[in-house]
Order: structure tokens, then sequence, then C-alpha cells
């Protein structure tokens, strides 16, 4: 099959390099010249593990190909893919869908033949019906299909979730849409992948509800964790109990500062929203997204304990900065209200990432960026495990306290060993288990600053400013 997709950020490229390694033409358009150049050249506009590869050998093999004019895409395409973003509004958190409109009217001016327009962008409940009645206005005679695939892609894993996916949703009215995306599907289906065939609205749906369940199973955990600490109980333990019931599963049971990234803060919002105009009140979800929104701040309360409760001159080493690791992601990312509370307590802010660097500078004023996680770490008061990056968790400690000028550390990710940090002189604070509180180095004692008021975990956080990423990513 020929297939265009449109929008070459996350969603749009790891399917356009997916569809092409089974053996597709894939062509990839966008609006950015400088963006498609790049991809021309090899080079990625995001970090995603085993893309680069993936990218390189479908060009290689001119299966395919990039494009910044649409009617060289979309012509002879079987199906169409729209991969553009939809970015919360900022009036009120609903999903802006104007690129995935702009797009799905372009496309109907461009199509020659019977063609299967897909959103593979998260949207709404209702955005292929308007797609539809778009597309139509637009181009009378125009022969198509308006399908919803939403895709389910982690970053850091998408690959992976791409080939081997837990299940494909495929939303369709039209018959003829339905065939042929189970056929594009083919290689999953071979691999007894289940294939779940619906109606439009229902795919859409699916999508929302998936996401908004995992963030409302992560803010559960994390009060769990809270309450752990309140009655001398261990989350990890807690959690694993749990998750040995197959009812409930142990993904996403992982105590941690809160989730990020573009889709589980967004989704959920937009769900929210979604059940508002129906008058469908959804307040598990909503308190989810207070919770979340709440513990992202308070996570800067348990660095200002640590410091015995001064903060103000202290030096701290914030270790991960992405939402998570394996990507270069920064949005919505637990380390930048944490960050910014830091500072508003009159810590002053070194930080490092394996690979998120570049897109944090664009979010985060006054802070010193280190390439070297023990450069970070030399002569800070503490240091703060955020991401739970592999080259993180596998740290010497005994390296890292010997730089620092005070061996406090704060591991929001579960990944340092208690006994070994203590063996290694450290003031150990962690999520949802029993600990002594940090004891006092002479320097704390000796102060003569004051405490410094911990910031209100109810403050609103500054505005998160664009990256370059792109897309729709899990």
């Amino acid at each position: 099959m020929k297939i265009a997709v449109i929008g070459t950020g996350y969603v749009g490229l790891v399917s356009a390099a997916c569809f092409a390694g089974w053996g597709h033409e894939v062509v990839g358009a966008d609006k950015d010249a400088r963006k498609i150049a790049a991809l021309r050249r090899g080079e990625l506009p995001i970090y995603e593990p085993g893309l680069d590869r993936l990218v390189d050998e479908a060009v290689a093999q001119k299966r395919l190909s990039f494009t910044t004019d649409l009617s060289i895409a979309v012509a002879g395409a079987d199906i169409v893919l729209l991969a553009v973003g939809t970015p919360p509004r900022l009036r009120d958190g609903e999903a802006d869908l104007a690129f995935v409109y702009a797009a799905a009217r372009e496309v109907a001016g461009l199509i020659d033949r019977f063609t299967v327009v897909v959103t593979k962008s998260t949207v709404p409940v209702g955005t292929g019906d308007e797609i539809e009645r778009l597309m139509t206005r637009a181009r009378p005679d125009a022969s198509f299909a308006v399908a919803s695939n939403p895709e389910f892609l982690r970053e850091g894993s998408a690959i992976g979730d791409f080939q081997r996916p837990d299940r494909v949703v495929i939303g369709a009215n039209d018959s003829r849409a339905r065939e042929l995306l189970q056929a594009l599907y083919a290689p999953l289906r071979e691999q007894n992948v289940p294939i779940l065939a619906t109606d439009r609205r229902t795919a859409e749906l699916i999508k929302y509800a998936s996401n908004a369940f995992l963030a409302v199973k992560i803010s559960y955990i994390n009060e769990m964790a809270d309450l752990c600490e309140s009655v001398g109980a261990d989350v990890r333990e807690v959690a694993l109990g749990m998750g040995l019931d197959h009812r409930i599963g142990a993904g996403f049971l992982n105590a941690g500062p809160g989730y990020g990234g573009s889709c589980f803060p967004k989704d959920t919002l937009a769900l929210l929203r979604t059940s508002q105009d129906h008058a469908v009140p959804m307040r598990i979800v909503q308190e989810s997204l207070a919770v979340n929104d709440a513990r992202k701040r308070r996570m800067a309360l348990k660095v200002i304990d640590a410091l015995d409760g001064r903060a103000e001159g202290a030096s701290v080493a914030i270790l991960g900065l992405t939402f998570k690791p394996e990507t270069d992601d920064m949005r919505e990312a637990p380390s930048i209200p944490l960050i910014e509370a830091l500072q508003r307590a009159g810590a002053r802010i070194r930080a490092h990432d394996p690979e998120g660097i570049e897109n944090a500078r664009a979010v985060l004023d006054d802070v010193e960026f280190f390439d070297d996680p023990y450069e970070c770490a030399a002569g800070a008061d503490a240091a703060v495990l955020i991401t739970d990056w592999k080259s993180l968790k596998a740290l010497d400690l005994g390296r890292l306290g010997h730089g620092m000028r005070r061996r406090v550390l704060v591991d929001f990710r579960h990944a340092f060993d208690p006994a070994e940090a203590e063996r290694h002189g450290f003031a150990l604070t962690a999520i949802g288990r029993p600990s002594e509180k940090p004891r006092r180095t002479e320097r704390a004692e000796a102060s003569s600053t004051p405490e410094t008021k911990a910031p209100d975990p109810g403050a609103r956080s500054t505005p998160q400013r664009s990256n370059r990423m792109t897309g729709e990513p899990l």
C-alpha cells in the first residue's frame, strides 16, 4: 500500500518508519521545511531508542521518503494518516484541533482515488464526524472514508509497542475502510495480536479512557505512598501485593513524583472537558488531575525537609529532568515545578539528564546544566533523583558523595538501596517507605540562616513553554 503520514512528530515518524519496515511505501509530509531537510539528512527531531536505525533502513530501501509538498504525499495514497499535534488550548485545556482540521481540508482537495483518512492523533469523541463534514464540504465529489486508529505508544519503547502491541483499535463506520485497515495490520494478526474493530466514536474514546485510567492508577499509588509514610509501611511491598492480583496488575504501580509527558496530563483534561460538555461528571478523573498537580509541587517539600528545612543558599543537584527515561521530552515533567519551587525557596539548581538538556534549557531558567552526573553533584548540598535513567540508577554512590558538600540523597524512584546509601554516609529520603529523618550536618546546625518557608503546594507553577517535540506520544 501507499501511505501518506501527515506530521513527522513523535507518532507520525514512528508510524511512518514502522509501516515502511513492513514493506509499505510511505511518504512523511510536514510543513516544517527545516525538519524535513534534517530528516533527509538522517537527523531525527526526537530521541527514541532504535528509531534512527529503522528510519535509515527504510530510506535506504526507498520505502520511506519525506516532503513538504502534501500533494506528492497524497497522490495515489490508499491511506492518509493524520498525525499532527493536538496541544491543549491555554484558555480551557481542550485539545486544539486546528492542525487536524487544516490538514483534513487540504487532503480533501488532493485525493485522486478512494482513500481512507485516518486520525492517528489523539482527538476528542466526534472529531472524525467533523473531519468527514469538513472534507465533504471542501470536496463534494471526493471518494473517501474517515477512520480512527488511536496509537498506544510509550516514549522510550515506541518501536516495540508498535511492532508488538497489546491490541490494535480500528474505528470505522465504512466497511471498505475497516477492511483496508485490517489488511494494513495483517502482520500483527499473524502474531495473534487482538485487533478490535469498532465504530469511529468508540475508538476515539478508547484512547482517552485508557490514558485516564492509567493516570488514576498512578495517582492512587502515589496517595498510598503518602499513607505508607504515615503508618510505617513500605509502598513497594504494598504495590507488589496489589499487583500480584491479576485483576489489578503490577503496571503503573510505581510510586513517584507524579505523571507527566504529553499524553496523560493532556488526555485526562480533555476527557474531563468532554464529560462536562455532555453533563456527565467524572469525579475520579477530576481528582486525579488535582492530586497529580499538587504532588509535583509537594515533592519540593521533601527536598527542603531533607535539607533540614533550610533551602536558602543551598545547592541542589537534580539528576534526571525528562518526564521519563529513554526520551528527551520535557513536557509536563515533574522536574519543572519541583525546580521552580526550590528556586522560590532560595536554592541554587544544578541539573543533569542523559538526553533532555537541550529541551530543558527551553523551559527552565537560572539552572546550571552538566553533561556528567558526578560533576553536577560536586559541591552540592543534596542530590535528587527524579528520572530513573539506567545510567543514574547505576551511579557509584561513593564517588557521588565524595564530591558533595553534604551527603543528602533524595530518591524519588526507589533506585538506591537504603543500606548501600547509609554505608556511603548518605542521609536518604525516599517515597512511601519508613525512613529516619535525615540527620543534621554540622553546616546545617551551625547556620544562622532562618528557616525558609516551604513553597505553597497549591501555588501555580510557571506555564510550560513549548519545545521542539510535536505529535501525540504516550
